[in-house]
């Protein structure tokens, strides 16, 4: 989900990606086409899909799984930035959402590269489990429903490889996680993860300030 960068202008974020985005004209249209749509906010913001695809780069990552698909902005930004034999496992549940992520990925000649789920993540999850696949995935991104967070986070653990990297979206929640007065269920659930990763020895862990909040955490 995109929200403003904490503590940044309007002006500030707009020389930031004026100066440094390089969108293809695609990545551009399916940004724009999503803003329109009723949910659109839920789309990550194009700075952050550029720095998801410069790790991918940095850690030389061939298999990507993410949770949470919506249009396809942040696949596409990813396996964009992936080898000739790389490729994705995206998990969501909206036929109507991820129809849009179809079209896009097939126009940009990679959706033969992208395996689209469409059943509850932790069921996917379990099945990459099951089907040999512990131990297998580079890269990984959770931008889902937050209650969930959790159960996606121990999955992926068993299924990234030693060094391989986890992003996880919406950790500062709108700033909701710093305010005690905010006791919604998914602001609860945030705080919870947020606080037990600083404490999780299986991770290497740094939380940026970049759209609504993104960690980085990597498997030891």
């Amino acid at each position: 989900m995109s929200r403003s960068m904490f503590g940044m202008s309007a002006e500030l974020r707009a020389y930031l990606q004026s100066v440094s985005l390089r969108e293809t004209p695609l990545q551009v249209r399916l940004r724009e086409e999503t803003t329109k749509l009723p949910m659109g906010g839920m789309q990550i913001s194009p700075e952050q899909g550029q720095l998801m695809a410069l790790l991918a780069r940095l850690i030389g990552a061939r298999l990507y799984v993410e949770v949470g698909t919506f249009t396809g902005y942040s696949a596409l930004s990813v396996v964009q930035a992936l080898p000739a034999d790389g490729r994705a496992i995206c998990c969501d549940v909206s036929e109507e959402w991820t129809a849009v992520a179809r079209r896009y990925w097939k126009e940009a000649g990679v959706a033969d590269r992208i395996e689209l789920r469409l059943a509850p993540a932790v069921e996917t999850l379990d099945a990459l489990l099951a089907g040999g696949y512990e131990g297998k995935v580079d890269l990984a991104f959770v931008d889902a429903d937050k209650t969930g967070y959790a159960a996606y986070v121990e999955r992926i653990f068993r299924l990234l490889r030693p060094n391989g990297l986890l992003l996880i979206d919406n950790v500062l929640w709108g700033g909701k996680v710093a305010d005690p007065a905010a006791t919604g269920v998914d602001t609860v659930a945030l705080r919870e993860l947020n606080r037990n990763l600083k404490d999780d020895a299986r991770f290497d862990i740094s939380m940026l300030p970049v759209g609504d909040g993104l960690t980085l955490a990597r498997k030891r």
